[in-house]
């Protein structure tokens, strides 16, 4: 993976590449497509397929009352707009100072002078520019006028639902997690580095990894509650079992992501795993002490088994 940071810094490509712009927060299947398109472009011109991405989110920047949270935050996105294909990849800093470039500063100077691009591949839903004044007609024009292909990828849609950012937030937030592996094409999972809990799962025979949470910088949860998971360590999956939430049972005040992985006993202290999360078993409960706790995990257990058994692994 070639990550190179703002536009501005960036010197210019050995060869004029195929570009495509966007945020691809979460790397939906409406994403995919446009990553696939750009590569496909690529290839067929002998070129680098280069994809310019943003962070924060614009509307992090220009309206942070909305409360907009990534999907995913970025290290996690840059990998999956590297798994499409994509060959070098901007991850341009989205600030003020830059949303007050125009659409056609942006693509004249930034796009054709400073990347050379040959071709350009956008979304239907594309805008950019001071006032997000550039869509896909103006970006039609501006191409015309400089001599560059621009190619619009239309809209994508899943069981006869429109794939966007949006509508996965929306599914991710309901734990409809059908409806959003559906729209990513993947389950959703979280990325994150192994710190040390309070140790209690351990001492009712359930040792768990705990997840450090950055919710600022990305990584939108499921609901509260228990989850039939898959973890990623060094490759390779593994089945298991994961609580998000304040563990009511013992009065936390923080929230957290609790995985135990089945048949595993390996030290995941400061290491990083991907927890995906396949199907929601239940809500968080308080029971009446550890020994409750402890009977309902094993009964969680085996539901998670057999959800895992009916979902196709990675």
């Amino acid at each position: 993976m070639h990550v190179l940071r703002h536009l501005e810094r960036v010197a210019p490509r050995p060869t004029p590449p195929v570009v495509t712009l966007g945020n691809f927060d979460g790397v939906h299947r409406g994403h995919q497509e446009i990553l696939h398109r750009t590569v496909t472009a690529a290839r067929a011109a002998g070129c680098e397929a280069l994809a310019i991405t943003f962070w924060p989110h614009p509307a992090q920047v220009l309206a942070p009352s909305s409360g907009t949270v990534l999907i995913t935050p970025l290290r996690q996105r840059l990998e999956q707009i590297a798994a499409c294909g994509i060959d070098v990849i901007v991850a341009q800093r989205f600030s003020k100072r830059f949303a007050a470039v125009t659409a056609e500063a942006f693509v004249k100077d930034l796009l054709h002078r400073r990347l050379g691009a040959r071709r350009i591949v956008v979304g239907h839903r594309v805008s950019f520019g001071h006032n997000r004044a550039g869509n896909a007609d103006v970006l039609r024009r501006l191409g015309a006028d400089i001599g560059v292909a621009v190619d619009v990828v239309e809209p994508v849609r899943v069981a006869n639902h429109l794939v966007s950012s949006s509508a996965v937030r929306t599914a991710l937030r309901s734990g409809d997690l059908s409806h959003v592996r559906q729209l990513l094409g993947r389950p959703h999972s979280l990325v994150g580095r192994v710190v040390h809990g309070h140790h209690r799962g351990r001492t009712i025979g359930f040792p768990t990894a705990n997840l450090r949470l950055h919710n600022d910088r990305g990584g939108l949860l499921p609901p509260d509650g228990v989850y039939a998971v898959r973890a990623r360590w060094q490759g390779r999956w593994y089945p298991g079992i994961a609580n998000i939430g304040f563990n009511p049972t013992f009065g936390d005040r923080m929230r957290s992501v609790e995985t135990h992985l089945f048949d595993f006993d390996a030290d995941l202290y400061r290491q990083r795993i991907e927890v995906a999360f396949i199907e929601r078993l239940r809500g968080e409960v308080k029971f009446a002490d550890a020994q409750a706790l402890a009977a309902q995990i094993q009964r969680d257990v085996l539901v998670a088994r057999a959800a895992l058994e009916r979902e196709p692994s990675e």
